[in-house]
């Protein structure tokens, strides 16, 4: 999506303080506003929308929109703001508000940013605001952070089994776990659990969890130093040797030769190979 902002003039990111009670509008929007409550709470109306406003949520007002707010009726209320225009290709669909809060989310840090250049104004800070307010859109437009989507649909026993598989790793290192240990956690026998995992993965459990490891080795031999001792055993292998015949034979090619290989000619992930992605996510410490 190609898009580029420009701020409108006196209307740069600031904020605004208004006393218990007070009412904004209606008035007919005549260009993008951003609208965040950094205390207190507002109700945002809207046609047949009415939408409550508290510190968190972020506001997107676009052009034509006639509008109103209605302040804390009990408390004074703080909100940051900032005016813009747009132009370039658009979604047809656009949220009203998102979350600010969300983990894996810039859009807080964004905002805050945008403040702090609207107030400190340094060295061309309108052409930093800009650019900053152009993600701040951009962000606001896709789709929810990867961590607030609906995980994978797995059945329960896989579910419990990589929990306990998250706990083995949760050092950083990605030691095997036994069959024995997987069905345990699992709460089914060995061979129902394989079947089972078989039938979403098309590989057995113990299979998938060492294409995982091997999976784990491959930013490491890119972008660190690390012997391939080092590396053997940070990915669960008992010793280089183990470690370079088992990448061998998943890769096609040595890990030392693969350190040398430039990532867009280098064999694909196993991980992508067998359809395993989903679950690397799941296994990684928090």
């Amino acid at each position: 999506m190609t898009i580029s902002v420009d701020l409108v003039a006196r209307l740069e990111p600031s904020v605004a303080d208004y006393p218990p009670g007070s009412t904004f509008g209606p008035r007919e929007a005549r260009s993008y506003q951003f609208v965040w409550l950094l205390r207190g709470s507002a109700t945002w109306l809207w046609d047949d929308v009415a939408l409550s406003l508290t510190p968190g949520k972020l506001l997107l007002i676009r052009p034509g929109m006639r509008d109103a707010f209605r302040w804390d009726p009990r408390t004074p209320t703080r909100h940051a703001y900032v005016h813009f225009t747009l132009t370039g290709a658009v979604p047809a669909g656009w949220p009203l508000v998102r979350d600010l809060t969300g983990r894996h989310d810039p859009m807080g840090a964004l905002c805050q940013y945008l403040l702090w250049l609207g107030a400190e104004c340094p060295p061309r800070w309108r052409v930093q605001a800009c650019e900053t307010l152009r993600l701040l859109v951009l962000t606001f437009l896709a789709d929810p952070a990867p961590a607030r989507r609906t995980p994978p649909v797995l059945p329960p026993p896989v579910i419990a089994m990589l929990r306990a598989v998250r706990e083995h790793w949760s050092d950083g290192v990605a030691r095997p776990v036994p069959m024995r240990e997987l069905a345990s956690a699992a709460r089914v026998s060995p061979s129902t659990l394989c079947r089972t995992f078989r039938r979403t993965f098309g590989v057995g459990p113990v299979a998938a969890l060492e294409l995982l490891r091997l999976t784990r080795a491959e930013p490491l031999l890119w972008q660190s130093n690390l012997s391939m001792r080092a590396i053997a055993v940070q990915c669960g292998f008992a010793d280089a040797y183990h470690f370079s015949r088992r990448f061998r034979a998943i890769y096609g090619m040595a890990p030392t030769t693969f350190r040398r290989t430039a990532p867009e000619a280098a064999p694909p992930s196993p991980a992508e190979s067998y359809g395993l992605t989903a679950l690397q996510p799941l296994v990684q410490a928090p």
